[in-house]
C-alpha cells in the first residue's frame, strides 16, 4: 500500500500541515524541520499525490502543446526542444495536434482548459482574431510563429521573410537569375512570409523577370510534382527555391528521375534545415531554422509568463535564420547555423 502524508507526518513528529508546507517550499518551516521531513519521505519512499498537490499549489506541472501536426522531422525537432526545456523545469507535456484545422484547434484548446498551467500553440492558419476569441487571458499562453498583432499573448517566431530574402540574394550572387519557387499552403502564415520574401527580393534584383511560382503542401509529393513541372518546361529556371526542405527533396527526386543534373542544370534549395537535408545527394542548400531552439525558447518564455504574466505578455521574440550552403546550389562555401535572438519587436517590413 502507498504511504500517506499522515504517515510521513507521524514519523517526522510534525503535523500534516507542516509536511505540506515543507513540500511546497514555504518559508515558515525551519531548514532543520524541512530536512527531517525530506529524510522521512525518502526512507518511507513517499510519493506526493499529483492531484492533491494541485489542489494546494493550483498547479498541474503540465504544459499543453498544440501543434498543427506531429509527423515529420520539423515537428520531431520542435517537440525535442520543448521537451528538453520542460524536463529542466520539472514539467510534463500534454501534446495534441490540430491537423491544420481550426475547428480541431478549438476542440483541443477546450480539452486542455483546467488540465494545464499554460499553453504553447503553433497554428499557422489561425488569425489574431481567432486567438482573441479562443484564448482566455487567465490561462498563460505563448504562440509559436503566430501572425503579427496576436497580442496580448507572447510570441516566439522565426524570421521567415528574412530567411527567404537571404536565400534569393545568395542564388543571385551565384549567377542564378531565373529562380522558380515552390510555395506552401496559401493559408499558412510561414508559407506566406517565405513567399513574400522571395517575391520582394527577386523583384528588387530582377525587376523584369516574372518568376514561376508552383503550389506545394509542405510535403515530398508536392515537391515531386513541382519538379515534374520544371522538367516539362521548354525553358527551365536555373534554380528552384522550395519553401521547405521536404518539398525540395521531392523536387530533387523528380529531377534525378528525368536526368536533370543538380546543380549543373538546375540548382535546388530548401528551407528549415531538417536533419535529412545534409544526407541527400547532392546535399541540400537550405535556410536553417533553429527548430529545437524555437521549442526551447518558447517553453522558457511560457514559464516566465506563468510566473509573471504582466511582465512578458505581448512581447515577440524573433529568431534569426542562417544560410547553410551545400552542394545542391553549386557553391562551395559552407555557413554553419547559429541562433540569434533579436528580442522583442515587429517583423521585417
Amino acid at each position: 500500500m502507498s504511504i500517506t502524508i499522515k504517515e510521513v507526518a507521524l514519523a517526522a513528529g510534525v503535523s500534516v500541515a507542516t509536511v505540506s508546507r515543507a513540500m511546497n517550499g514555504h518559508a515558515n518551516v525551519t531548514p532543520a524541520t524541512s530536512a527531517r521531513i525530506l529524510e522521512v519521505m525518502r526512507e518511507l519512499r513517499y510519493t506526493p499525490h499529483g492531484a492533491a498537490q494541485s489542489l494546494v499549489t493550483r498547479r498541474t506541472q503540465t504544459i499543453g502543446v498544440l501543434l498543427p501536426d506531429m509527423h515529420g522531422e520539423f515537428f520531431s525537432e520542435l517537440i525535442r526542444g520543448i521537451d528538453a526545456a520542460a524536463r529542466i523545469q520539472g514539467l510534463h507535456l500534454l501534446l495534441s495536434s490540430s491537423h491544420g484545422d481550426l475547428s480541431d484547434t478549438t476542440a483541443a484548446l477546450k480539452m486542455m482548459r483546467g488540465r494545464v498551467d499554460g499553453l504553447l500553440i503553433m497554428s499557422p492558419t489561425a488569425t489574431a482574431q481567432f486567438y482573441a476569441e479562443q484564448l482566455h487571458e487567465s490561462l498563460p499562453a505563448v504562440l509559436i510563429n503566430a501572425p503579427a498583432g496576436a497580442a496580448p499573448h507572447a510570441c516566439v517566431a522565426v524570421d521567415n521573410y528574412g530567411g527567404a530574402v537571404q536565400m534569393v540574394r545568395h542564388l543571385h550572387r551565384s549567377g542564378r537569375k531565373r529562380i522558380a519557387f515552390v510555395s506552401g499552403p496559401n493559408n499558412n502564415h510561414d508559407a506566406v512570409e517565405r513567399l513574400r520574401g522571395f517575391r520582394e527580393a527577386l523583384s528588387a534584383l530582377e525587376p523584369d523577370y516574372q518568376p514561376l511560382v508552383m503550389h506545394g503542401d509542405f510535403n515530398e509529393p508536392s515537391g515531386f510534382r513541382a519538379g515534374q513541372q520544371v522538367v516539362a518546361l521548354a525553358e527551365r529556371p536555373d534554380a528552384v527555391f522550395a519553401a521547405n526542405d521536404m518539398m525540395a527533396i521531392g523536387c530533387l527526386l523528380a529531377l534525378a528521375e528525368a536526368g536533370v543534373r543538380v546543380p549543373e542544370d538546375v540548382a535546388v534549395v530548401g528551407y528549415d534545415n531538417i536533419p535529412t537535408a545534409r544526407f541527400v545527394r547532392p546535399a541540400l542548400t537550405t535556410v536553417s531554422v533553429p527548430i529545437a531552439d524555437l521549442g526551447t525558447v518558447a517553453l522558457e518564455r511560457l514559464v516566465s509568463v506563468i510566473e509573471d504574466p504582466a511582465k512578458v505578455q505581448g512581447q515577440e521574440t524573433l529568431l534569426r535564420t542562417q544560410l547553410v550552403v551545400r552542394g545542391s546550389c553549386g557553391a562551395s562555401r559552407v555557413s554553419n547555423s547559429n541562433l540569434r535572438v533579436l528580442g522583442s519587436g515587429g517583423r521585417p517590413a
